[in-house]
């Protein structure tokens, strides 16, 4: 395997990582405070829905000559790596609470107990919403392997990298029954806001025949600079927040 490939398969796996850890809390709040037929029924939906979404997004990509899908994978990387790398730097900046699958898995417990009684038969409330997580998160994993996989001309093995991400975190799930709060996902979101920001930014410089020195050699350079880039944001937005003055301390002042 050369190490284009090898960085496919770690970028794809920790990016689907993160989305299977957040569908699976999902499933797991609304089939254990509900009813787990039903939340496995619709996660079974939302398979279903995603192979058509596949079905037809697969084909489209591929067909598209080189350069468009290049520009056009790179804008959207862009789009979904700038965004997930805010939030991971608001986070570790201090002035977004940080993701808590723990809590997260309260949170639906309780929307879930708050619903009203379980009917006989399929529960129209876990079904609906396991099949929206499950659809919503799955969704980006479906993205991610895509796009990776069409810009490497390697959708399969992007397919595989995705696939072995999701067996994972369900059967570790299976085993345990209980939300994955021991995964530092904060980390692996910041990690993978980086990877996606770096990418995007490659494979769209790419796609408007920009030369970028030493070809996909690049990509070495790209990464650390978006990674130092967003480090010394963080950096800077504790030392602001340390020096900002607290609600507390003002009311002191103003007594």
């Amino acid at each position: 395997m050369s190490g284009t490939q090898v960085g496919l398969v770690v970028s794809v796996f920790i990016a689907c990582t993160v989305e299977a850890v957040e569908a699976l809390t999902i499933v797991l709040a609304v089939g254990t405070t509900r009813s787990w037929r039903s939340a496995m029924s619709g996660v079974g939906a939302a398979l279903l829905a995603l192979a058509a979404v596949t079905a037809a997004l697969g084909p489209a990509l591929t067909a598209l000559p080189i350069d468009v899908l290049r520009a056009v994978i790179g804008g959207l990387l862009l789009v979904f790596g700038l965004q997930w790398l805010r939030k991971a730097i608001l986070r570790a900046g201090g002035l977004k609470p940080l993701h808590d699958e723990q809590a997260a898995y309260a949170r639906e417990s309780q929307a879930a107990q708050g619903a009203g009684a379980v009917g006989e038969g399929l529960d129209g409330y876990a079904f609906f919403v396991a099949f929206k997580g499950s659809f919503l998160e799955g969704l980006e994993v479906v993205f991610i392997a895509l796009t990776f996989g069409s810009n490497q001309h390697d959708v399969p093995l992007a397919a595989a990298a995705a696939a072995a991400a999701v067996l994972v975190v369900s059967a570790i799930g299976a085993l345990l029954r209980a939300p994955l709060a021991r995964v530092p996902e904060n980390a692996m979101k910041f990690a993978v806001g980086v990877m996606l920001t770096s990418f995007g930014t490659f494979w769209g410089g790419e796609g408007v025949h920009a030369h970028w020195p030493g070809g996909d050699a690049a990509l070495l350079a790209i990464v650390p600079a978006v990674l130092l880039f967003a480090l010394g944001l963080v950096a800077l937005l504790r030392r602001t927040a340390a020096a900002a003055p607290s609600p507390a301390s003002d009311a002191v002042a103003s007594a």
